[in-house]
């Protein structure tokens, strides 16, 4: 059979997620069934892996969607925990000192606190704190969702302590032992290339993030109320970024994420409580009354204004839980530390499933699930609870929980098809890398502007940017290899798209949205995040393409083009923007003298 065939084979379950999932706007409960079977039927009849095996990967993807569950209750009982003792009031009360406006909390707290929280945990961590936090301020469910989702782009190549380049990367290129005797050192190496296509790509995220807010989720449907605060936007990417640089090629890919999201919410938080490029108090942004949301952007997850039972909370006191959930997170994470050895002592495994090549496992004490937990609990003390609120906020979170179990345990089992399908009587690839050489085949030497998109469909599927790595990262550096660049770009470029995949992942997609109780609503969430990821994976690419034949083409190229391109488009719209901004506030003060 021959490349091209196999490689559409192979698009199809990913184009049954699209025409159902997206296309058609079924549900994910009904939509990932379907995408399963289709992955199932290729399997068994085309690539002919044996029956156990199918069955097996089924299991692991069983096994996996219930870690996901176990994380999703966890960050549930937190939000849920804080409601009831009033910590969310006197959260909320807080960001309103800083700034009513909307625009400037969604950057603070899903840019750079998000930020930071992937840079510690990694594992869809930022949405499951992020996306519900937002929630419990007054933001509609669905826009807290996509917010949480395109912010899993920049930080998340060094999300979990640098997992993604320290185990996907490396665990990925190791398979070839000839390309060097170093790979930490070649990993290291990536890895700042990584940051460096990071930062220029994610310089307008922030942008995207309160562009599409107003967007979708305002009074007016205006890009434009989200462009007016682009200084602040800008200053808050940078803010991240430049630390992030700066420690990803001076101390290597642990910390880059972690280190640039803390540095920058200390500046940013200081800069705005101080009015720096900030919004004027009269041009706050928010959004309608609640009563004329749209239901689709509702979740279930009910936030009620609840006050502390003893007065005033303080606000260190309020904000205390998610400092302990992020000092959990890092010295969890620590190699340097012994507590990571213990955490990771206890492993529930499932070696061999049905006798095949299949295994299972996973490590309750590790999970970021468990931290949430162990915090909730902390706070029905810190906060002084009394058991029947607690109570509720136990038996809420597991209600909200179930709901989101249907779509997850038919969309991690796909996924585990999908890539275990390698190793049939027919004699193919898996189908991941199938699909990538028929695109390679394809692209010849514009291979460069395709290699984030792939990354981005492994972590699509995978809803890993680890496991896109793994699967893509020899197959990247051998193609790289074959066309005469400098493959480590090449990697590079795996990486970033692989992290700019999560932005329209399903499986991340769902459990965000379970977080918030938005279930049924995933294809409505991922429309929406397909401009951004688009974006990212065309920048990053160009700019890619531009370095690895600046030598032979020189400056002027296709991928400079692009490049130019997009950054012209962008100072345009901002331009535009300004002057429009300058003619109303000339008209209002003309309107006002009359």
């Amino acid at each position: 059979m021959s490349t091209g065939i196999l490689a559409l084979l192979s698009l199809l379950p990913i184009l049954a997620v699209g025409i159902f999932l997206v296309g058609l706007r079924w549900p994910a409960s009904k939509a990932m069934p379907i995408s399963y079977l289709v992955a199932v039927g290729l399997a068994l009849f085309v690539w002919k892996v044996p029956g156990v095996t199918i069955a097996a990967a089924s299991i692991n993807g069983l096994v996996v969607a219930g870690t996901l569950l176990y994380i999703i209750f966890g960050a549930i009982l937190l939000l849920n925990t804080l409601q009831e003792s009033g910590g969310i009031k006197t959260i909320r009360q807080g960001f309103t000192d800083i700034s009513p406006d909307r625009r400037i909390q969604v950057i603070i707290i899903a840019w750079l606190f998000g930020s930071f929280i992937e840079g510690a945990s990694g594992f869809g961590t930022p949405a499951a704190v992020a996306v519900p936090l937002l929630v419990g301020l007054g933001f509609p469910a669905m826009a807290a969702v996509i917010a949480g989702m395109v912010i899993q782009s920049t930080p998340v190549s060094f999300g979990a302590v640098g997992t993604p380049m320290l185990v996907g990367v490396q665990t990925g290129l190791s398979a070839d032992a000839s390309i060097t005797d170093n790979f930490l050192a070649l990993v290291t190496e990536i890895g700042g290339q990584v940051a460096i296509l990071h930062m220029i790509a994610g310089t307008f995220i922030p942008l995207f993030v309160v562009a599409l807010m107003t967007k979708f989720f305002g009074k007016n449907k205006s890009f434009t109320e989200g462009i007016r605060v682009w200084k602040f936007a800008l200053f808050a990417a940078f803010a991240m970024t430049i630390p992030y640089v700066l420690v990803a090629n001076l101390l290597g890919p642990e910390f880059p994420s972690m280190i640039g999201g803390l540095v920058g919410l200390v500046v940013v938080v200081f800069a705005a409580k101080r009015g720096f490029l900030m919004p004027a108090k009269e041009e706050a942004w928010d959004f309608e009354e609640k009563s004329k949301w749209d239901p689709e952007w509702i979740g279930s997850l009910e936030i009620k204004d609840v006050a502390y039972h003893n007065g005033q909370m303080s606000m260190f006191r309020a904000w205390l839980p998610y400092v302990l959930v992020g000092v959990f997170l890092v010295v969890s994470r620590l190699k340097a530390l012994p507590i990571l050895g213990w955490l990771q002592s206890w492993t529930v495994s499932f070696p061999n499933i049905f006798g095949s090549e299949v295994s299972a496992s996973f490590q309750p004490l590790y999970l970021p699930g468990t931290i949430f937990i162990l915090v909730s609990l902390i706070t029905y003390f810190l906060h002084h609870m009394n058991k029947k609120a607690y109570k509720k906020a136990w038996a809420q979170s597991a209600k909200t929980t179930i709901a989101a179990s249907t779509a997850l345990i038919f969309t991690v089992p796909m996924v585990q098809v999908f890539i275990n399908s390698g190793g049939g009587e027919a004699g193919f690839d898996k189908m991941p890398i199938e699909l990538a050489n028929g695109a390679a085949a394809l692209a010849g030497e514009y291979w460069p502007l395709l290699s984030t998109f792939i990354g981005g469909l492994g972590a699509f599927i995978a809803g890993s940017n680890t496991v896109s790595n793994m699967m893509f990262s020899l197959f990247q550096y051998d193609v790289g290899t074959q066309i005469g660049v400098n493959p480590t770009w090449i990697v590079a470029l795996q990486a970033v798209g692989g992290a700019a995949g999560n932005m329209i992942c399903v499986h991340n997609v769902v459990a965000a949205s379970a977080v918030v109780g938005l279930v049924g609503k995933e294809g409505a969430v991922i429309r929406k995040t397909l401009l951004p990821f688009m974006y990212y994976a065309l920048l990053s690419g160009a700019v890619g393409y531009a370095i690895v034949w600046y030598a032979e083409k020189g400056l002027v190229n296709i991928g400079s083009a692009i490049v130019v391109g997009v950054f012209l488009v962008a100072v345009y719209i901002i331009s535009t923007n300004q002057r429009r901004t300058q003619l109303i506030s000339v008209g209002n003060k003309t309107k006002f003298l009359d």
